[in-house]
């Protein structure tokens, strides 16, 4: 199987366009269009993770995190990103990162932190805007449904926990073939008039390319009369943390040790309790401090992240109670999230979730 079959269920999930714009995603290492022998999913490509792979003829390695995070100016092997990338090329292996762009998703890392949780009613802690497009195109009253069909099918007309959405208005639509032209309908040198529907709808931008061909290829015109417009409007599925709720209220005690167990941790940096039952909880995988205001503005009881500084800490404010969970312990499970989706895929292909722990923390109890 092609690597390039891969990256594109990878990037169908996570559009490297939803990355941050301090962020590395997608291939580092490797060419798309290579054979892909098997996979190894970790949190860090690491040189033991490409020994790894090595070692049971892995050519690919899915990584959260970027190993190349900034540039790299040498690769001498002077340090642990170089000998990991100096390894990669000499023996053949692929390095893909999903990182920032996964973590924007809502069923990304933060949805299945949630999930482990058992978060329901769950939405984007803190959305962003400037995502979204919206097209108006002009048919024949006739070829609405077939249009809009194809529309929905490329991934337009999706709003909230709402599908198939457009808006359809009437109209005249008037048009004078020249010598060139083959209109389906109509005569040339002529100007025509026929009933025409205008068809609105919204996407996701980094979807563009796939809606305007969709509407091209199911149109009837030979040249079809359209205009796309960028929206500021705030897209609810893309964005920084979730915030969800248990089904049942807990004790602060409770819910630490509820997530003692789930991330497997002994040890929790957290926030002064305030003496009440949590219902409603935010969270964000690796550094969130970035997110405390957000969590107090939705009046969450507790946020989970990880990262926190000492003063930052004191932005809790005795309004909220801030868990410091550990950067890796709080992401562990994108493998896991990785797994799930390659799996659907591909069904019948090596896929490997590392055996090497990669986080470089350890805590010593006393």
């Amino acid at each position: 199987m092609k690597l390039s079959s891969i990256i594109s269920v990878m990037e169908k999930l996570a559009p490297l366009s939803l990355q941050e714009d301090y962020d590395n995603a997608g291939l580092i290492t490797g060419n798309a269009g290579m054979e892909c022998t098997g996979i190894i999913l970790a949190i860090d490509a690491t040189e033991q993770v490409i020994d790894e792979a090595i070692e049971k003829k892995c050519n690919l390695i899915i990584a959260h995190h970027p190993i190349v995070f900034k540039g790299l100016k040498k690769i001498n092997g002077n340090n642990y990103v170089e000998r990991a990338v100096l390894k990669a090329i000499k023996n053949d292996i692929a390095i893909y990162a999903c990182h920032t762009n996964l973590d924007n998703i809502i069923n990304g890392v933060n949805g299945k932190i949630a999930e482990k949780l058992g978060l329901i009613n769950t939405k984007i802690l803190q959305p962003k805007a400037n995502l979204l497009q919206k097209l108006s195109v002009y048919v024949p009253e006739n070829s609405q449904n077939d249009l809009e069909t194809a529309l929905f099918e490329a991934g337009a007309g999706h709003i909230g926990n709402y599908s198939q959405c457009s808006f359809v208005s009437d109209g005249i639509g008037s048009f004078l073939p020249e010598e060139n032209a083959n209109p389906i309908s109509g005569i040339k040198g002529i100007r025509n008039f026929v009933k025409e529907k205008k068809v609105e709808v919204i996407f996701p931008s980094w979807l563009q390319k796939n809606i305007v061909e969709a509407m091209k290829k199911s149109h009837p015109y030979e040249e079809v009369a359209f205009e796309i417009f960028s929206m500021t409007n705030v897209f609810q599925n893309v964005g920084s943390g979730i915030i969800g709720e248990l089904p049942e209220s807990i004790s602060e005690t409770s819910l630490l040790n509820k997530i003692s167990t789930i991330f497997n941790i002994n040890s929790i940096r957290h926030t002064s309790f305030l003496g009440k039952d949590v219902k409603k909880i935010a969270l964000c995988g690796g550094a969130g401090s970035f997110l405390i205001e957000a969590a107090k503005a939705q009046k969450a009881d507790f946020y989970i992240s990880s990262d926190i500084k000492y003063h930052e800490f004191f932005d809790a404010d005795d309004q909220i109670v801030v868990a410091d969970i550990g950067h890796f312990e709080s992401e562990q499970y994108t493998i896991e999230l990785f797994d799930d989706v390659l799996r659907q895929n591909f069904p019948n292909f090596a896929i490997l979730k590392t055996g090497v722990n990669t986080n470089p923390v350890r805590y010593f109890v006393l």
